[in-house]
């Protein structure tokens, strides 16, 4: 099922029957927090209020205080895009009490909006249309959440702009779990780095799961799937957000994915990753063959590796010591 003919035009209708907040977890934000928040404001609709969640640390050394001095510059200069119609604030959270789930609950806990509408600091949207095409889905009254489509930066290597495209494709779709057998564990994906939720239904799973090292935002889709909502997926509604990990850093990556399904197998246990992973490193090594770009073969296989060893030590973490662990993972702080 798709959802394009959901959408509507009258964005002035729009914005009177929807409110909508941003909540963004932030820690040393760059430039591209800078273009999100320079683009959030020129939104066609605007949200309400844009909430900063700003993680904190102590600068124990004298660089560090020249990297906290530029970080204070950049949280400044987003304050100071402040309008009538868009309140920006800024909540400060400690380091030690950052929770992917938890610090995303208290955000929302703040909002009074319909539309919660969750980002990461590098997701830069694409143009001023990202939220009307957000909140549009949501006419339908099954939808509980809407993702965004993500698109490849200019920087981006071959093999992660064609992951892009096979993530997030042109065509929208609405899922339900009555896609469960055709999608598999893609009918639970969602991606918090631009996702927005019905905060009735949201607060009514409790919102996102806290002491997660990972996948907050897949355990909610599943929540709501199985509650019998549904997700959209808008690919008009787009966002620049893409990574250059090292293969170091995709094994890390994949132990932690690992390591929250495993966590949460009763979601989990039923839809398998790793058939999706196969297709995936399937048609890319296709897509590298059909336009000659054999010289990236080798980076395909590195790359696809190290995040399956990756994905193979998180599933099995609970068998290893826990020095050990916290050297796999991308998130240390989490096994303290």
């Amino acid at each position: 099922m798709t959802c394009a003919d959901t959408f509507v035009d009258d964005e002035a209708k729009i914005q009177a029957e929807a409110s909508i907040d941003v909540i963004i977890p932030v820690y040393k934000p760059d430039i591209k927090f800078r273009q999100l928040m320079e683009r959030l404001v020129k939104q066609s609709i605007k949200p309400n209020r844009i909430i900063i969640l700003h993680t904190v640390e102590e600068a124990p050394d004298k660089n560090q205080l020249t990297e906290k001095e530029k970080i204070v510059d950049i949280i400044a200069y987003a304050r100071s895009l402040n309008t009538s119609d868009c309140k920006i604030e800024r909540i400060e959270i400690k380091k030690s009490e950052f929770d992917h789930g938890g610090t995303r609950n208290y955000g929302a806990s703040l909002s009074y909006a319909e539309i919660l509408l969750f980002m990461t600091q590098d997701a830069v949207p694409a143009d001023v249309n990202l939220i009307k095409y957000l909140i549009t889905p949501f006419k339908n009254p099954k939808v509980a959440a809407v993702y965004a489509r993500q698109l490849a930066t200019q920087k981006s290597g071959v093999i992660e702009s064609y992951t892009r495209q096979f993530n997030y494709p042109d065509k929208s779709r609405i899922k339900t779990l009555s896609d469960l057998s055709e999608l598999g564990i893609k009918t639970y994906f969602c991606s918090n780095v631009c996702a927005a939720y019905r905060k009735s239904v949201y607060e009514s799973l409790k919102g996102f799961v806290t002491k997660t090292i990972f996948n907050e935002d897949m355990i909610m889709a599943a929540g709501m799937i199985n509650a019998g909502h549904a997700i959209a997926y808008s690919a008009e509604a787009r966002v620049y957000h893409s990574h250059i990990y090292t293969y170091t850093e995709q094994f890390k990556r994949n132990f932690d994915l690992a390591v929250s399904q495993k966590q949460y197998s009763h979601i989990f246990s039923s839809v398998k990753s790793e058939k999706e992973g196969v297709k995936l490193v399937k048609q890319t090594l296709e897509y590298l063959i059909n336009n000659q770009q054999y010289r990236l073969i080798p980076d395909l296989i590195l790359q696809s590796g190290f995040k399956y060893l990756g994905y193979q030590a998180g599933k099995n973490y609970d068998r290893l010591p826990r020095l050990l662990v916290k050297k796999l993972s991308m998130n240390p702080s989490f096994w303290k």
